[in-house]
């Protein structure tokens, strides 16, 4: 088997060797193609109103499959990408987000706002926005955020963490969106950068041009890829055996969303319990000044978690048979068992492995009553280290979830309803895209089979 693998390699070395180098003016074609694309929904979205759905779509699949096929022509011709193109063109993306800003999104006020707070009070917690509404000592530049801030009846739902990034914002320039998307960007840009060490550049092409990050941190400054980035720095230690460090970092990437909490023990299930103490020490390190200050968030969480419902896919099915409760417990559970049999899996795998983070948080918002575009900076590094298709084209499809009665300007619709054909088509995509990586998966075995049945044929002749 050896042999055969030696004489592949050669091959492999042989047909690259015909085929040439790809010229780095390709990969620069590719990028400005991209570039043109980011520009022009740049200039959509300064422009009064929202761009348009058709629009937005069809940049969306302007700068979306373009990379993906790079990919593809880079792994097929098993070259390395050029790493200097890989940055130069991340960067120019995220600056084109950065000009345009936010669309489709008012979330970035309650950031700006919490900020404000943060800043001013010592705390974003326990306040709701509407209780400011008549206070004569809130300055004009945050007075016409905080008339921007959507259920200003609720206190701030956002972590601690996450806080401090907004406070940052906040001592930058105040009401200012685009500081914020300045931190975001180099956060995201760090997020890449760690990738790096975990993925070969040609799979970390696929999450440092991908659309949907682009959109939902450069554009609209969603704060996800600030836990993302931390989780990401604690794969990278624990790997290094770094793992005091890697606790710590795990720690903050809980403290800036409760998604960490689901990947935290598989970081560590081969930690120390003076490890598990570290993490659980800093994680509580965290909440602590706010909780002792009166408020931490929770509240409006659990509000969250008990009512609303958005772009769901197992849980809008579920509760058509049953009780929206039962509905969520059902797939809690289902979840939970989920998350149990992967657990043994990987604590049985000798070294010490990225985990599947695609797998579980692919579950955990395919059971979740709520699935926003922006979860998914969570999955995508983990899509990129483990490279599939229906990771990919739920990357697009998702977006799709931005078809909504506001968006079209429906009025007789609810303003974050759906219409029907929506869901159909975004979660029939990822389905398809997950029956093309089990028939390619079957493929791929009974290939290698069937190689390696030639092979000791072949060895037992000689």
């Amino acid at each position: 088997m050896a042999g055969s693998v030696s004489v592949g390699n050669e091959q492999a070395s042989y047909r690259r060797g015909r085929r040439g180098t790809t010229p780095r003016w390709y990969v620069d074609a590719v990028g400005l193609w991209c570039a043109l694309g980011y520009a022009t929904l740049a200039v959509l979205g300064r422009q009064p109103g929202e761009p348009p759905l058709t629009a937005f779509f069809l940049l969306i699949v302007w700068t979306g499959l373009p990379p993906i096929g790079l990919y593809l022509h880079f792994r097929r011709r098993e070259e390395a990408f050029p790493l200097s193109r890989l940055l130069v063109w991340a960067v120019v993306f995220r600056i084109c987000g950065l000009a345009g800003g936010p669309f489709y999104e008012d979330d970035f006020y309650r950031y700006l706002w919490d900020g404000y707070r943060f800043a001013t009070t010592g705390t974003p917690y326990g306040a709701a926005p509407e209780d400011s509404f008549i206070d004569p000592g809130v300055a004009p530049v945050m007075q016409s955020v905080l008339d921007r801030i959507n259920y200003p009846e609720l206190p701030t739902i956002y972590a601690p963490v996450t806080q401090s990034v907004f406070l940052l914002g906040y001592w930058l320039q105040p009401g200012s969106v685009a500081a914020l998307q300045a931190i975001l960007i180099a956060l995201d840009l760090v997020a890449v950068a760690l990738l790096l060490r975990l993925a070969p550049p040609r799979n970390v092409l696929l999450y440092a041009w991908c659309p949907l990050v682009i959109k939902e941190i450069a554009f609209t400054a969603h704060p996800d890829g600030v836990g993302t980035c931390l989780l990401l720095a604690a794969i990278v230690l624990a790997r290094n055996r770094r793992t005091q460090f890697a606790a710590v970092m795990l720690g903050l990437a809980t403290g800036a969303k409760a998604f960490g909490l689901v990947l935290a023990p598989l970081v560590l299930s081969r930690a120390r319990i003076r490890h598990w103490l570290l993490f659980a020490a800093t994680l509580a390190a965290v909440y602590a000044p706010f909780a002792l200050s009166g408020g931490s968030g929770l509240d409006s969480l659990q509000e969250f978690a008990r009512g609303w419902e958005f772009n769901s896919w197992l849980f809008g099915l579920l509760k058509t048979a049953l009780p929206p409760l039962e509905a969520r417990l059902a797939l809690g559970l289902a979840f939970a068992a989920f998350w149990g049999w992967y657990y043994a899996r990987y604590v049985r795998t000798p070294g010490r492995h990225v985990p599947r983070g695609d797998w579980v948080f692919g579950a955990l918002m395919a059971a979740s009553p709520v699935i926003n575009p922006w979860y998914l900076l969570w999955l995508l590094p983990f899509a990129a280290v483990f490279p599939s298709i229906w990771a990919w084209t739920a990357s697009l499809a998702v977006l799709l979830s931005y078809v909504t009665g506001l968006n079209l300007q429906d009025f007789a619709m609810h303003p974050y309803a759906q219409p029907l054909w929506v869901r159909c088509l975004e979660f029939g995509l990822i389905v398809c895209g997950f029956g093309c990586d089990l028939m390619y998966r079957h493929w791929g075995l009974r290939n290698g089979r069937t190689a390696a049945a030639a092979d000791l044929t072949l060895r037992t002749r000689l």
